[in-house]
C-alpha cells in the first residue's frame, strides 16, 4: 500500500498554514505581554532554577530559568550553589528589550538568596547518577547524557574538539533508545492483561500511547530542551502518520515539525541547538533520499561517515575548533550506538562506574587544536546546494563536491 501525503491539496495547505499562523500569532503576543509585565518593574524579583554555572576568575555567571524567563547574570563566587538549585533573585530590567527577551539576555543582579533544599525528581535522579562516579568530568558527562543538564564550558570543549557534541546532546537517537526500552518493558506485561480482560483493544497502539506519554514526561524532565522537543514532536507525528498510513520520512514532516515548534515556542527561533537538530535530521533525510537502496551493513557504516563530513561546513561556521582526532568521530558515533544503551542499563542497576577508567583516559587525552572557520560565501552556497538537493540530483552531486573540498581544506589547513 502506498503511503499518503499529509498535505494533498492547496486547501489542506491553506488550512494548516492558517492554524499554525494563528497559534504563532497568539504565542508571539503572549510573549510580548509577558515582556511588558517584566518591564513594568525596574527591579524584578522572582524564583529561578540554576541551569548552568560558568566559573570566571573572580565571579560566577549563572544561567537561570523559570516558566517565563531564561537569562544570564553574575554573582560573587559561591561554592554552595550548584546546578538545579533554586534561588530568589532580583535583577535590573533597564537594558532588556523585546529582542533580547526572546533571545536570552544578560541582566545585572542586585541580590539573591538560595532557597531551602527542596529536591525535585530531576535533582534526585542527578544525585543518583553522580553518586556512582568520583570524577567530576564523568559526573557531568552522564548528567548531560541522561538528564540534559549542561556541561560546564571547560569540559564541553573536550567533546567539541573530538567533534562528538552531537552524542552528548540528547536528541532523536537517545529518545529512540528510551522509546524502545519502554515499549519492550511494557509489551509482555500489558499483553498478559490485554488478552484476558480487554482483547478488543489494539495492543500495539496502546503501548505506543504509553510510550509517548513516558517520552512526554521525560521531555518535561529535561525542561523542554530544544533538541529533545524536536525529537519528541517528530516521534509523535511519526506515530500519528504511521497509524494513518501517511509518509513519515519526508522533508515535509521535518518542515512541519520546525514550524510547529516555532509557533508554540517563539523563543526557540534563537536556539542554535534547535537549528543544529533540524539540520542534522535534514541531512539524514537527504541521505535516505539518495542512498536508501544501499546494503544495510554498508549503509550503517557509510551513513556515519557521510553525515560527519556533510555537517562539518555547518558546524565550523559557528565553532571553528578543528583537530585531526575529529576524524575519529564517525567511529565514535558507531561505538556510541552500543555504548549508550549499555550505560543506561548499568546506571539503572547501580554499576555506572564500569567503564569510568577508560572514559577518564579518553577525556584526559590531549588534543592539538587549530581553528578553521567556514567562509561566509561558502556557507551561503553550501546552504543553497543543500536545499536544491531535495529536488535535483545534480545539486546533490554539487553538494558532495563542496563537502569534499571543504573537508580537505579543513584538515589540510594547518599545512597551508
Amino acid at each position: 500500500m502506498n503511503s499518503l501525503q499529509f498535505i494533498s491539496s492547496k486547501k489542506d495547505f491553506f488550512l494548516l498554514f492558517s492554524i499554525l499562523a494563528f497559534i504563532a500569532f497568539f504565542n508571539f503576543f503572549h510573549e510580548y505581554f509577558k515582556y511588558k509585565d517584566l518591564k513594568e518593574e525596574e527591579l524584578f524579583q522572582s524564583k529561578f532554577q540554576i541551569i548552568n554555572i560558568y566559573k570566571k576568575e573572580d565571579f560566577y555567571v549563572l544561567k537561570l530559568q523559570n516558566e517565563d524567563l531564561t537569562f544570564f547574570t553574575s554573582i560573587e563566587k559561591n561554592r554552595t550553589l550548584q546546578k538545579l538549585d533554586f534561588i530568589t533573585l532580583g535583577f535590573l530590567t533597564t537594558g532588556v528589550n523585546f529582542y533580547s527577551y526572546l533571545k536570552g539576555f544578560y541582566a545585572k543582579s542586585i541580590y539573591y538568596e538560595k532557597e531551602q533544599e527542596n529536591k525535585s525528581l530531576k535533582k534526585m535522579l542527578n544525585e543518583k547518577i553522580k553518586s556512582q562516579h568520583k570524577n567530576i568530568e564523568i559526573k557531568q558527562l552522564f548528567s548531560a547524557l541522561f538528564l540534559a543538564i549542561p556541561i560546564s564550558k571547560e569540559y564541553r570543549d573536550i567533546y567539541t574538539n573530538f567533534s562528538i557534541s552531537h552524542l552528548i546532546a540528547i536528541s532523536g537517537f537517545h529518545l529512540s533508545i528510551l522509546a524502545s526500552l519502554v515499549y519492550v518493558l511494557l509489551y509482555y506485561p500489558y499483553s498478559f492483561f490485554q488478552k484476558r480482560y480487554f482483547p478488543y483493544r489494539n495492543r500495539k497502539a496502546d503501548i505506543l500511547i504509553f510510550t509517548l506519554l513516558t517520552l512526554f514526561l521525560y521531555l518535561l524532565l529535561t525542561n523542554l530542551v530544544a533538541s529533545v522537543l524536536r525529537s519528541f514532536i517528530m516521534f509523535f507525528l511519526g506515530t500519528l502518520f504511521l497509524r494513518s498510513n501517511i509518509k513519515i520520512f519526508s522533508f515535509g514532516t521535518l518542515f512541519l515539525t520546525l514550524i510547529l515548534i516555532l509557533s508554540l515556542f517563539p523563543k526557540y527561533l534563537f536556539s542554535i541547538s534547535l537549528w543544529f537538530s533540524i539540520c542534522g535530521v535534514f541531512y539524514i533525510f537527504l541521505y535516505i533520499h539518495y542512498f536508501k537502496n544501499q546494503p544495510k551493513i554498508f549503509s550503517f557504516i557509510f551513513f556515519n561517515f557521510w553525515i560527519f563530513f556533510v555537517f562539518n561546513p555547518i558546524v565550523h561556521f559557528f565553532f571553528p575548533n578543528t583537530a585531526y582526532e575529529q576524524l575519529l568521530s564517525p567511529f565514535l558515533t558507531i561505538f556510541f550506538t552500543f555504548f549508550y544503551p549499555i550505560e543506561l542499563f548499568l546506571h539503572f542497576i547501580g554499576l555506572g562506574t564500569f567503564w569510568d577508567e577508560y572514559l577518564i583516559s579518553f577525556i584526559n587525552y590531549e588534543i592539538e587544536v587549530f581553528e578553521v572557520k567556514t567562509p561566509n560565501i561558502f556557507f551561503i552556497f553550501y546552504i543553497i546546494f543543500s536545499f536544491l538537493s531535495v529536488y535535483s540530483k545534480r545539486a546533490f552531486l554539487g553538494l558532495n563536491l563542496l563537502l569534499i573540498f571543504f573537508n580537505l581544506y579543513m584538515f589540510m589547513n594547518s599545512f597551508l
